[in-house]
């Protein structure tokens, strides 16, 4: 067991309440009421859906807010490692975690609150950011939505000071449905009357006039990625543009060239919730910024000490086509930098699609080592999800562990090639075992 508090409070209530989604606000808007609405005592909302990208997006946005002198709250899901992750509290000089503490007298008494009633462990963990960012002082509150929008737990917020929307694509879909103009509805959810919307880049047009529509609907001010608003690379610099006018930015820390579109839609994000962004301010933002797991180069570790010598290890939890090929195409970048022979270390869930993700690497990935994920009963076995690799074109093979890939890698290496490019993904469970592991957890 767990030797922090939060932990094993929320251990209790995983065997007391339903694990996983069940989409309705009922539940939690009940709660929510009996411990006097904290929810309608936040700071200003800056709320962030979509299927790829709101996590960085809530990165970027907390780095734009901190750079120009804001205090922030940050909400994102899923942790990595521990659950303190999923709640930053404001505090001079930046954010941090909220102590462990803090974290279990909140959910002690959100579920001293809820009286034993059926009740997903989310709408409590929800509710508990919620109790959180009411009773400690802040400029604005950066809320990621955990699963859909509309019926997210997040989603009792009566309005917010932006909704940002970005990449919709297939993701979820028993939950969400099988089309990404259903999915794009769902994400819409979050948009509230009258209240500014950013729509990010939409690769699927149908996704974009969803959500131009709604914005229209509800009579909300809306600006569009591409439209009004774009980001671009020009001599190694990131020039943002908006009917304000041009900032001339560093490169975004985060690796990527999806990390433009990103940035931007959080730097618009920022302005049209009403806060003043400078370019000092912003080009801080872009050195600064961090968000673990994603494209995150693997510091050294206990797990780093087994690949082979040399190696360039890359982590990143992303787990559906759409990110599939953004994380392709951000190693494709590195290897214009630096040739390397890329391998793949991979393990994933099963309510993903395992095959289209893995057809993203078809031609650039040399092989692939399939690992369970031991931090979730929702793990493919390795040995199918190698299967699914072979299916997209790949080699591949499955393994017991990423431990074991890598000394794998490390004894069969042929040292008269350069050191190879690693990528660990596929899950954000995965993710956050091997940060655990590496000895490297976010902070």
């Amino acid at each position: 067991m767990s030797t922090l508090l939060a932990d094993r409070e929320i251990e209790r209530l995983m065997a007391l309440h339903p694990k996983g989604f069940d989409l309705s606000l009922d539940r939690i808007l009940r709660l929510l009421e009996r411990l006097g609405n904290p929810q309608d005592r936040l700071p200003p909302v800056i709320h962030i859906a979509g299927t790829n990208g709101k996590g960085s997006a809530a990165a970027f946005s907390r780095a734009l807010l901190e750079a120009a002198g804001y205090r922030v709250h940050v909400h994102t899901s899923p942790h990595l490692v521990n659950w303190h992750e999923r709640y930053r509290l404001a505090a001079e000089g930046g954010g941090r975690f909220v102590a462990d503490d803090v974290l279990a007298d909140a959910i002690s008494r959100a579920a001293e609150a809820n009286r034993g009633e059926t009740i997903t462990v989310f709408e409590i963990l929800s509710t508990v950011m919620f109790l959180l960012f009411s009773e400690y002082p802040a400029d604005v509150a950066v809320i990621e939505v955990g699963l859909g929008g509309r019926f997210d737990a997040t989603n009792v917020i009566r309005k917010s000071a932006v909704s940002i929307i970005m990449p919709v694509s297939l993701d979820h879909e028993a939950y969400l449905g099988d089309r990404v103009e259903l999915i794009a509805a769902e994400k819409a959810g979050i948009i509230k009357p009258g209240c500014p919307v950013v729509i990010g880049a939409q690769e699927a047009a149908a996704a974009r006039d969803v959500l131009i529509e709604t914005a229209g609907r509800l009579g909300c001010p809306f600006t569009l990625y591409g439209q009004d608003f774009l980001a671009v690379e020009e001599h190694g610099r990131m020039i943002y543009q908006d009917e304000s006018g041009l900032m001339d930015l560093s490169p975004p820390r985060l690796p990527g060239r999806h990390q433009y579109a990103n940035a931007a839609a959080a730097i618009a994000g920022v302005k049209a919730a009403g806060f003043n962004l400078g370019e000092q301010a912003a080009d801080r933002a872009m050195i600064t910024v961090s968000w673990p797991g994603r494209m995150q180069r693997l510091p050294a570790g206990s797990l780093l000490d087994l690949a082979p010598a040399g190696a360039d290890v890359w982590l990143d939890g992303g787990h559906n086509p759409g990110a599939g090929l953004v994380v392709a195409e951000a190693l494709a970048e590195q290897e214009e930098k630096v040739a390397r022979p890329l391998f793949l270390i991979c393990g994933m869930i099963n309510t993903k699609d395992q095959t289209g993700y893995f057809r993203a690497f078809h031609g650039i990935a040399r092989h692939v080592y399939t690992v369970p994920v031991s931090f979730s009963e929702s793990s493919v076995a390795n040995s199918e999800l190698a299967a699914r690799a072979i299916e997209a074109g790949l080699s591949a093979e499955p393994v017991s562990s990423v431990a074991a890939a890598l000394m794998l890698l490390r004894d069969t290496w042929d040292h008269r090639e350069p050191p190879p490019r690693i990528l660990i993904g596929g899950s954000l469970y995965l993710a956050g075992a091997v940060l655990a592991e590496n000895g490297t957890p976010p902070v």
